[in-house]
């Protein structure tokens, strides 16, 4: 199978901690970009939208452009970071308004990686994607967790690596 164009979207308080250290190292396996979320403006979803005018969508423009959409985020508190969660219910505004963007979203596949200091996560964390993706009619193509009690070791975590983008790349 052809190599799919991949976009890794990382949303956490840190742009250098253990959830991007995670990205660039998938990236590398993948020839992926990485988005890092710090860099844009997006404000909080809102019913009347008036919130057009931030960087949501010139930004959802740039990642429809890729075959895969890989979201990263630490887990906190069994949840996505706070950051994650804006850029996820902003989706909504492709669904209400951009809705020919939205649409586009159907033809994706759709992967997560997720750090956090628990041995492995809670399965609410992962299901938030799994839920999402559906609902988006993305192709879901699973979770890559890595345990981080303080910093990321990217020896430790190698081998998990590489197994998940070889299953990534088989698809």
């Amino acid at each position: 199978m052809s190599e799919l164009s991949t976009v890794i979207i990382v949303g956490s308080s840190r742009s250098k901690g253990n959830t991007s250290e995670l990205a660039l190292a998938v990236a590398s396996k993948l020839q992926a970009s990485v988005i890092d979320l710090n860099q844009y403006q997006i404000a909080p979803f809102d019913y009347e939208f008036k919130n057009r005018d931030d960087d949501f969508l010139a930004l959802m423009k740039q990642v429809l452009s890729f075959d895969r959409i890989i979201l990263a985020t630490p887990m906190y508190w069994y949840a996505p970071s706070a950051i994650m969660k804006t850029f996820m219910d902003r989706i909504s505004d492709l669904l209400k308004v951009e809705k020919d963007l939205g649409r586009q979203l159907r033809t994706k596949k759709a992967a997560l990686l997720g750090t956090g200091s628990d041995a492995i996560p809670a399965t609410c964390f992962e299901q938030v994607f799994q839920l999402t993706f559906d609902y988006l009619g993305m192709a879901y193509q699973g979770m890559l967790y890595t345990s981080c009690e303080d910093e990321f070791i990217h020896g430790e975590h190698l081998l998990a690596i590489e197994r998940f983008t070889e299953v990534l790349n088989a698809e």
